[in-house]
């Protein structure tokens, strides 16, 4: 490595870029009676300014993405095949084909109005329409805004001086802490996308990646004290999150060690290849390291970087993406919502926290399975539980099961990361398991 990549040019576009990008991501600031990010101020703002015409947008954005799609594999265009930005948009397999139109029919019927209502309901398709509403103003918000934190050198530099710890803790790159930061204080599914594109750059192996969009993308604060309000436990905030953080560590030293992860290939992104450096050498310090490789790394970083960059995670997440996300969304919803299908199979978990203690195990049972479609459909059924230990149990692990399908784990699954929907429900239910009885125990020594 030359030591010629450290200069004043680089040294300023390292710290100035990474600092806007922590800025943008990292940074909490005060907002209302918690704490958000710019990023997340930004995609509020925009959800403000797009008003009703959101779900038009959304609309037309579905039904462009599912209609040069059919033309891509029907006609099998050249202009489509060749074009970097158009081909990660459109071209697909016959089953995320499908996908895309069934989620354009889903989101015409629930902004038109027609349909069965089983489809267009506030509890089915019209939550994913405004989830993924939600999604495109986060994309807009991000796209050109991830280039400062992953391009400009922080992640470098934090993944040298953090890799002695996270690397034997947790088996992952030092870099992981800035998707956990991420996450903490932005939004879970932008953080698995970091992942997602830092695994495609060759930052990560198939393992790391996985492990970290199941282990680290934490649910934001802002949504925990949602949850918390919502089932009538504010007033114990700060236990509630201390046993979220708790746990959540816990949960990752554990699973990085055992199947499904463990078996997933350490191997990097055939394309590209392994490019992470985070290994200090014999003869520098920790902090002359961090600092070269962060300007070796500032040193690409161009305007030209960030429109590429952006243009790709746009076209992707608006044409690709957002359309399987309100398919898969919907049909587990409908799954959630209209089938007995959890009631049935959460009957062993009804048993498994009666033995544990937990008050009302039963009749919050179902509660410890749904959330595997969403993860504020558990908050909803303990309504009428009046139990506050249970509460605060169902509701602390409703936080740390992280594997919900309409949030992150359509997006998990459409990446390149060899983790399906039955690998995800087998993580999803390993969560469950190991953290019930560590919720248990914390809530009795605080309750």
């Amino acid at each position: 490595m030359q030591s010629t990549s450290v200069n004043s040019k680089n040294l300023f576009k390292f710290i100035a870029g990474s600092a806007f990008g922590a800025l943008m991501f990292l940074v909490p600031i005060p907002y209302g009676e918690s704490f958000t990010t710019l990023l997340e101020f930004c995609k509020n703002s925009l959800k403000g300014l797009f008003g009703g015409s959101l779900v038009y947008i959304l609309c037309t954005l579905v039904l462009i993405g599912s209609v040069m799609s059919v033309y891509d594999y029907l006609c099998k265009p050249n202009w489509i095949r060749k074009n970097h930005y158009f081909s990660k948009a459109f071209s697909t397999t016959p089953f995320y084909l499908v996908s895309k139109v069934l989620g354009a029919v889903v989101a015409c019927m629930v902004v038109f109005g027609f349909g069965p209502e089983f489809i267009t309901s506030i509890d089915t398709g019209a939550t994913m329409v405004d989830l993924c509403c939600t999604l495109v103003c986060i994309v807009l918000s991000f796209s050109f805004l991830l280039p400062f934190l992953t391009d400009c050198g922080i992640m470098e530099f934090l993944g040298v001086i953090l890799r002695p710890v996270v690397r034997p803790l947790f088996k992952v790159p030092g870099r992981a802490s800035v998707d956990l930061i991420a996450s903490w204080f932005g939004a879970s599914n932008a953080a698995v996308i970091l992942t997602r594109e830092q695994y495609m750059k060759g930052y990560y192996t198939k393992r790391e990646a996985g492990y970290i969009m199941t282990n680290f993308s934490l649910v934001s604060i802002p949504f925990c004290l949602l949850i918390a309000d919502t089932i009538g436990i504010a007033n114990l905030f700060p236990a509630f999150y201390l046993c979220i953080c708790l746990v959540g560590v816990v949960l990752a030293v554990i699973l990085c060690r055992i199947p499904p992860i463990s078996t997933i290939p350490d191997t990097y992104q055939e394309q590209v290849g392994k490019r992470l450096e985070e290994d200090t050498p014999d003869n520098k310090s920790l902090m002359a390291h961090a600092v070269e490789l962060s300007c070796k790394r500032a040193e690409t970083f161009t305007a030209k970087t960030v429109v590429s960059g952006g243009m790709e995670v746009v076209m992707g997440m608006l044409f690709d993406l957002i359309p399987i996300v309100l398919s898969w969304g919907t049909l587990a919803l409908i799954i959630a919502t209209y089938t007995p299908v959890f009631d049935i199979i959460s009957y062993p978990m009804g048993m498994y926290m009666q033995l544990l203690g937990v008050e009302e195990a039963f009749a919050v049972a179902p509660a410890t399975l749904v959330g595997f479609t969403d993860m504020f459909i558990p908050a909803l059924l303990i309504g009428g539980i009046e139990s506050v230990k249970t509460k605060f149990i169902i509701g602390v692990l409703s936080l740390v099961q992280i594997i919900y399908l309409t949030e992150v784990g359509a997006i998990i699954i459409k990446s390149e990361i060899p983790l399906n929907l039955w690998k995800l429900f087998v993580l999803f239910l390993e969560r469950t398991v190991i953290a019930i009885p560590i919720i248990v125990l914390f809530a009795n020594m605080v309750l």
